[in-house]
This record gives structure tokens, sequence and C-alpha cells, in this order.
């Protein structure tokens, strides 16, 4: 009892779950989970998932500087957003590239895919075994299939630190911040979610259950100074994606002539599922903890609202885009959070196992297409002398939500060729940096830019130099030319939305 008389207000989470012995009767069961979900990462050659390349293709780089081969590239000291280029780079030294890929990639999958389940666990004091399916979908949505697994791995990590965070009381809950220099080391996003999170349920926990809603005036109030303050002085653009379509579900519009409808299946599944079962609960802190789930998550809708898409910081050269779609990320994982409150039933598993069924068939589908036109544009750098430089224009069909489709290029240069426009060096947001006057990567942030339109104009520092392009209406087929002084570099460049060639002559 307090000196006034009151009973002293408890965390929400106040005993460990789940009991002691989950781990020795359940292991089986996620050993099994375990190895179906790294499935998707060993389906096709190559995992096909956008900036993914690129990051391999720049380890191949770090190599080659380490041992003097790389005149004019340098690395450079860097405390965030280079977790998994450190592990790409240390499996490379070790396995190869090939291996190195798909150990990296399948480490940041389990991180996250469990880190997810872990969370969702400590929020609902349950094992909520039906949203598996909706987990998986999550694991390999549009963050994923977009490559950005910095960010992937920096809210992973965050995600199991907050779950370490529930699982305990007093000061021993503070010492899931151990965890802050790996989340950092991978994404500066990943931290401030991490810390926030904690802050806010800190918070919670000391504010009587009706006046909790007011705490959400703190994150609104930052938010909507950051929604003023960001355009006054920096440049900024608006989101790709519509802000009220960014709930979470769209993490699994991968496309959206196809994958549309699995995701708006799964949303409405989800809404039908919690309205349906949610507020017919009467468990003892059932309503405590669904609170402040919901807190969380209008606290992630806030930033995907009021934030803009992309923000020119002076310190790089390229912007740090794509912030509302990525951020949509932690609104699905807190909304499966949600799901877990309510009471498991046989047709919950059924609707999202189904749901994820046709979510992965798809998947398949559209990854197996970017394979093989990986491995043409690999048949077509093998045919170069070693160490040619190669431009590359390549984009994703119309319907696509899968960005960065361009970077196979990078991949398939490894071993044989310099993939000349990559745009990682030039944006300063990697520890592969370049020199002006290198002959192995463009280091204007505007010239990589321009390369990856098909308007770059070659100039005679460039040369000998090769262009991959898409040379059909059918875009998978690639063809490969030299490049001559003057010209723009996809002149001959055929796209799904051209009725013709771009003009030959290069002009606009």
């Amino acid at each position: 009892m307090t000196s006034a008389g009151q009973p002293r207000r408890q965390p929400f989470f106040p005993e460990s779950f789940p009991p002691p012995g989950f781990l020795r009767r359940a292991w089986p069961r996620l050993l099994l989970v375990s190895v179906l979900i790294l499935i998707p990462c060993f389906w096709q050659r190559h995992i096909q998932a956008g900036d993914l390349a690129s990051h391999l293709y720049n380890a191949r780089l770090v190599q080659l500087i380490h041992h003097g081969q790389a005149p004019g590239l340098w690395l450079a000291t860097q405390w965030n957003n280079v977790l998994f280029d450190y592990l790409l780079s240390a499996l490379a030294a070790l396995f190869g590239f090939a291996a190195a890929e798909k150990l990296a990639v399948s480490l940041a999958v389990l991180v996250f895919f469990w880190g997810a389940f872990a969370l969702a666990i400590k929020f609902s004091r349950r094992v909520p075994w039906f949203l598996l399916p909706a987990l998986a979908m999550l694991t390999y949505g549009w963050t994923f299939h977009s490559g950005f697994f910095n960010y992937y791995l920096s809210l992973g990590l965050s995600f199991w630190g907050l779950a370490l965070f529930l699982d305990a009381t007093g000061w021993k809950r503070y010492s899931a911040l151990a965890l802050t220099p790996f989340i950092l080391l991978a994404h500066p996003i990943g931290l401030v979610w991490f810390l926030g999170a904690v802050l806010y349920i800190a918070l919670a926990e000391k504010v009587p259950g009706r006046a909790q809603f007011l705490l959400l005036l703190l994150p609104a109030a930052t938010f909507v100074f950051l929604h003023f303050y960001l355009p006054r002085h920096f440049a900024v653009d608006q989101p790709l994606t519509p802000r009220y379509l960014s709930n979470g579900a769209d993490q699994l519009a991968l496309s959206t002539d196809r994958h549309i409808y699995p995701a708006a299946a799964a949303f409405l599944f989800a809404v039908f599922s919690f309205l349906f079962d949610a507020f017919r609960r009467r468990e003892p802190g059932f309503f405590a903890r669904t609170g402040l789930l919901l807190q969380l998550y209008l606290v992630s809708q806030m930033a995907v609202f009021l934030l803009p898409g992309l923000v020119f910081f002076p310190m790089y050269s390229a912007p740090v885009s794509l912030l509302v779609e990525r951020l949509s990320l932690i609104s699905a994982v807190l909304a499966c959070c949600l799901l877990a409150t309510i009471q498991p039933r046989f047709w919950h598993a059924l609707g999202f196992a189904g749901i994820a069924a046709v979510f992965f068939t798809l998947t398949y589908q559209e990854t197996s297409v970017l394979d093989r036109m990986e491995d043409r544009a690999a048949g077509l750098v093998r045919i170069l002398p070693p160490g040619q430089r190669v431009m590359e224009t390549i984009f994703s069909p119309p319907d696509s939500r899968i960005f960065f489709v361009n970077h196979i290029v990078d991949r398939a240069c490894i071993g044989h060729c310099f993939a000349y426009g990559n745009y990682e060096p030039s944006s300063g947001q990697f520890r592969v940096r370049a020199r002006s006057g290198n002959s192995i990567v463009m280091t204007s942030q505007d010239d990589a830019g321009d390369m990856e339109e098909g308007n770059y104009i070659v100039k005679p520092q460039d040369l000998p130099a090769w262009q991959i392009y898409q040379c059909s209406q059918d875009s998978t087929v690639l063809c490969i030319r030299s490049l001559a002084v003057g010209e723009r570099n996809d002149r001959l460049g055929v796209h799904p939305a051209d009725d013709k060639p771009d003009d030959p002559d290069g002009s606009e």
C-alpha cells in the first residue's frame, strides 16, 4: 500500500511468460517452424530482395579494398546502417558470397520472425501459434523484398529487446537496453522505435488507465513538430504509397495487380477476428494490455501520417527515403500483437494459413521471374573481358512494388566486372566510399541516379563501358552493348509502358 492508502500500481506484465519449461517442451515445434520459415531463402538460386544484391556486391568491394585491388575506394568508420554489411563481409570471407548471402539473410529472417513472435507472446501472455502464418507473411513482406536488411535487422533486435523489457520487473527490465548498440549499428530508426516504446510503456505503467490515452499527446506533439520542422529546414518529398494504405497490410502488397488481394484479405480477416472476439474477453489485465498495444499502434500511425516520405540531410548525398513504407512494418507487427490477445480459434489459424498460401505462391512466381532475369544478366557479363565497367537500366513491371530490380546486375558482376553506377559509395550512407577519378564506381549521386533512370550522358572518362538494358516489350529480355561518348546510356531501352524505343539520338 502507498502512504495514501491506495494500492501500488503494478506493471502490465508482472509475471514471466511463457512459464518455465516451455522451450524444453516446444523445441521440436520451434525447430520445425524455423526450417519452414527459411524455405523462401532457398527456393531460388539467388534471394531476390532488391537492395540485397547491392549489399552483396559492396561486400566484394570491401574485399578488394582490403587487398589493395580497388584504387580510389576506401572504408569509412560508421556506427549505423552497417550491421548486416559486417555480417555479410565476415561470412563471405569464410564461405564465399553465395553461401554468405543465404546465411546472412537466414539469420536476419530468424531474428525478425522470432523477435516479433516473442513480442506477441509477451504482450498477449499466451503463445499465439495461430499467428505464425501472418508473421511469416510480414517476414517476407515489402521491407524484406526491398532489401533493407539493416533496417529489418534493427527492428528484429528491437522486438527482442522489448520482449526482454516486458519479461522482467524493476531495474532488471532495463537490462534489455544492452541491445541498444547492436540496434544502432543496424539502423537508427530501429533504435528510435525501441527507446520510444520502452519510454512509453514505462510511463503508461505509472498513469491510471483512463488517463493513459493522454500520453498520446507526447508523441503527437513530437510528430507534429517534425511535420512542420523538417520541410522548413530540409528538402522533403511525399511517400510513394498513399498514407491511408500504410496501415501494415501494405507490407504484403508486393504488387498492385496480384498481391493486393491477399493483402486486403489479411487486413479484413484480421479486423473481423479482432472485433468478433477481443471485447468478449474478461481476463485480468486484458483490456490494460490491449489498450497499451492500441496506443502504440496509434503512435506508429502518427509517424506514418505526419512524417515525410523522403528527407535530404546535408551529411548525405542521397536522401533518407521510403520512410513511410518502412514505418508501416512496425504498425504491422503491433497489429499482430493485438491479434495475439484474442482467444485462439481453429478458424483463425485456417484463415491466415489460406491467405499465406496464396501470398507465398504469388511471391514464388514473381521471384522466379527475377531469378531468370539475373541468370540472363550473369550470362551477359561473362562474355565481357574481366574488369569491365557495366551500367544497367532494368525496371520493375508497372504493377510491381518490388523495387531496385536493377541491382541484379550488381550481384552478377561479382568476380567478373564493376557495377559502375552502384549507388552506395556515392550516397555517403554506407561504409564503402569512392574518390573522384576512380575507375570502379561513379562518385556523383546525381550521375548514379541518371544512370539508373537511363538518362546519363556517357563521358570520355567512363569508357570502356557496357550497358545492360531491357530490349523487348517483354521486360525479362535483356541485351548488352558497348557505350560511346555523348550518348544517353539507355537510348535503346524498351520498357513495358513504351510504345517504341527511346529517341536514339539521346535528346529529351
